[in-house]
């Protein structure tokens, strides 16, 4: 089994150190890797690569390929994809899903049953309403926030993990996978472009960051956290918390795309979150589990889950 290594390091005499509230950044002297930047999961993914220069530009290719593939499986916004799919499907039968999507699943609902609830993948109703209070600039009555809360609960989700089949308990489940799809994405392009022959390689998504290999003659890949740089190897990295996405709410607070799933708004307590660990779908989940629970219950999840918590916000 690959582990995962990492140190702390000061930042002095790092190079083009950058700094974005609690986003971790990839920052300089990577052993000059090629550089790729593209537009998939409605934000611009970033690829570093190193070592082999023949067939670099192709495998970069590939390695976008496969996100947009993967996108059209796990994306609940994306018309048509496989996720959209499954919530059309006669609730009480079992559906066949592909294995991307049956493997995001189970590892959903065990963050769901880990934080009872406030990690919920069916969260779709709400995650909806608050991207049409965003259009609209016009906060949702409290009857349709009543009718989305109703449709969710993780609960009415079955599923058979040998044969790779859903369920669906009641009708109207919409699901959001946006707090695991991405870095669980960016695991699988870090697999293809290994399969290539380019191991040493980053990948960062918005708060997500995977890397695999370091760069030769480098003791890992340099991610910025804050005022601290991780040195890092097969690891991954995810931040949650306060971004740009914010509505305000009727009674005046800003509130974040992180919905709470007990009162159907997005959370406006400015918790944030950044973990460490040894693939982007675990990282990715566990940093948006942590702002949605009490802090007394992270050191329980981090052990869980077998993460590193790195840095945490207000509250």
């Amino acid at each position: 089994m690959t582990r995962s290594r990492w140190q702390r390091v000061g930042v002095a005499g790092v190079a083009a150190l950058l700094s974005l509230n609690l986003h971790s950044v990839a920052v300089g002297q990577q052993g000059n890797p090629r550089e790729f930047r593209e537009v998939h999961l409605g934000m611009e993914v970033r690829l570093l690569l190193t070592g082999h220069q023949v067939g670099t530009d192709r495998a970069a290719r590939q390695a976008f390929d496969l996100v947009d593939s993967l996108e059209m499986v796990l994306s609940d916004w994306l018309p048509g994809s496989e996720l959209r799919r499954l919530e059309e499907e006669v609730p009480g039968q079992w559906v066949a899903v592909s294995r991307p999507l049956g493997e995001v699943l189970a590892l959903a609902l065990d963050v769901a049953v880990a934080t009872k609830g406030a990690f919920d993948p069916t969260i779709g109703p709400l995650t909806r309403l608050w991207r049409e209070e965003r259009r609209t600039g016009r906060s949702a009555d409290e009857a349709a926030r009543r009718v989305a809360l109703a449709r969710v609960g993780w609960r009415n989700i079955t599923l058979d993990r040998e044969r790779s089949r859903v369920r669906l308990e009641r009708p109207g489940i919409q699901f959001d996978l946006g707090a695991i799809a991405k870095g669980w994405i960016l695991d699988r392009a870090a697999d293809t472009l290994a399969a290539l022959g380019f191991g040493a390689v980053l990948l960062e998504a918005g708060g997500d960051i995977v890397v695999r290999d370091p760069p030769a003659g480098t003791g890992g890949w340099r991610v910025a956290v804050g005022d601290t740089v991780l040195v890092l190897t097969n690891a991954a990295v995810s931040s949650s918390g306060p971004t740009t996405q914010w509505i305000r709410g009727s009674d005046g607070t800003l509130q974040s795309h992180v919905i709470d799933s007990e009162s159907g708004r997005g959370r406006s307590d400015g918790a944030a979150a950044t973990v460490l660990g040894l693939n982007g779908a675990v990282s990715d989940a566990i940093a948006t589990a942590l702002t949605l629970v009490p802090r007394a219950e992270w050191p329980r999840l981090a052990v869980a889950f077998g993460v590193t918590i790195v840095r945490a916000g207000s509250p």
